[in-house]
Formats: structure tokens, sequence, C-alpha cells
């Protein structure tokens, strides 16, 4: 079979990669197996103390958040990340694209502790909601918006929107428009084209979308980290505390390799429970 052109240049760095992915799953796995000791850098002999020390509520109740902060981030980027992909695509007027392009994929060309620094001006006890919600007397007292998993999930929504709406406007711009036209001339209204129609047929971006803002999500750091306070913790900074502040990198292995099996395993559900419904999108 005649090779590709670049066809190396593709596959080696591609292989290079998986070696080390691999090669350091092997440390991780390595060091959940071996003994903490306190004070230093050094581990100590093979056990399972680690794994015991999982039945903690404490790890339970962070695994939990951790879901359900992945879980709304990934809806409500998805609800506010269709309309504007959807326009992106399908607006006549080129001006009204190109705004849209540019408010949506902008965020992307600014670091992720720029944005949250950003947010902790818009959500803090003197930020810009506070003060316009107390400037105009509709309250007495501000609002507690930092250090909660609202301030946290809109700060993680605003950091995953231009992938999601990218991800959309690719599946909404692979549409046939021929579909809707021939729903509209059977009677259809436009609201019914794009609910029987327009929505089922971009399902496979849909899909991708969700999964794609859902595991990214779960290995975020920098945003609950600001936003959160200590109060509002992901598995990210679970694992930065016991690795650089109690140098207890066994059991920080454990908690990476656990939330590396979750994700596995939630994405592969996630993929089988979708199967069946980008199919009928087919039909």
């Amino acid at each position: 079979m005649k090779r590709q052109p670049f066809f190396y240049w593709f596959t080696v760095p591609a292989v290079v990669l998986a070696l080390a992915f691999l090669a350091s799953m092997g440390a991780i796995i390595q060091y959940s197996f071996r003994k903490h000791i306190p004070g230093s850098l050094d581990v100590g002999p093979v056990t399972l103390e680690n794994f015991e020390r999982l039945a903690h509520p404490l790890y339970f109740s962070v695994y939990l958040d951790t879901l359900l902060l992945s879980l709304y981030t990934s809806v409500f980027t998805l609800v506010l990340g269709y309309p504007l992909a959807y326009v992106m695509v399908r607006a006549r007027s080129r001006w009204i694209k190109s705004t849209v392009l540019i408010v949506s994929i902008v965020p992307l060309f600014t670091g992720e502790i720029v944005r949250t620094y950003a947010w902790l001006n818009v959500l803090g006890h003197n930020g810009f909601i506070n003060s316009l919600l107390l400037g105009t007397g509709l309250l007495d007292r501000p609002l507690q918006m930092m250090f909660t998993p609202f301030g946290v999930t809109v700060a993680l929504v605003h950091f995953s929107m231009p992938i999601m709406v990218v991800i959309l406007a690719a599946a909404i711009s692979h549409i046939d428009t021929d579909y809707e036209k021939a729903a509209a001339s059977l009677s259809a209204n436009p609201i019914k084209v794009f609910w029987k129609v327009t929505l089922p047929l971009s399902t496979p971006g849909i899909v991708s979308g969700f999964v794609t803002i859902f595991a990214w999500t779960l290995s975020a750091f920098a945003t609950p980290q600001l936003i959160g306070g200590g109060k509002v913790n992901m598995v990210s900074n679970i694992v930065y505390q016991l690795g650089f502040a109690s140098f207890n990198f066994p059991f920080a292995a454990v908690l990476s390799l656990l939330a590396v099996m979750l994700t596995i395993v939630l994405l592969l559900v996630i993929y089988a429970s979708t199967r069946r419904l980008e199919k009928m999108s087919l039909h």
C-alpha cells in the first residue's frame, strides 16, 4: 500500500506522545502503591493504605463536586453556545457572522489565569455585578458569588464556551439545508423545522461538544483554585494540595489515577448512551 505524503511526520510525534503518556501513567501507578514518609520526598515500601484512604467522606464529596461542576458546565455551555454557533453559521449578514465569531473565539487568545482574574473583578463583593445592583438599589448587601459553586461554574462556562461554539458550528455547517427546505415545503414552520430537522442532524456535534467540555472540566485547576478560594475544590486542587503542600505524592497519585479511570468510564458511558441518539438523527 502506498504511503500518503508526510505519513511519518504525523505518525512519529503521535507515537512519541503516546509513549510519554504511558510512561507518565506507569509512574503514577508505581507511586500509588508506595508508602508516604512524612517530611520526606522519598517514598516507602509497597502498601495499599493509599487506596484505603479513598473511603474517607471528604474525598467522595470532592469527586462528587467535580462531577456536578463538570455536568453543570457542559449543560450551560451547550445551551448558551448553540445559539451563537447557529447564528455564526446561518446568519445572512457577514457583519453579524464576524461579530459572533470574534466574540466567541477571542477568549481563546487570553490566558486562563487572565480570564479567571477578570471574573474576580466581576463576581467579587466590590465587583461589577454587585456594584451595579447596589448602585441601582436592587440590593442592600452584596451577593456572595465568589467562593461558591455558582461562581466557579460561571467562570468555567466562559472558559469552555469557545471550544463548544467551534464544535457546534462545524456540525451545523455540515447540515444539508435541502432537508430544511423540504420540511418547510411541507408546511413546517421555522420552529418545527429547527426542532425536527436541524437539531437532530446536529446531534453528533452536540455529543462531541458535551463530551469534550465534560472531560476538559474534570481536570480544571486554575479556575476553581482562584474562584473557589479553597471552599470549592475539584480533584485537581486536592491533588495539588497533597503533592505540593504536604508532599504526599503517593496519595496524590492515587487520586490522579482514580480521576483518569473515572474520566474514561464516564466517557464510555456517555458514548454508549448517545450512539442510539446519533443513529436516530441520521434517519
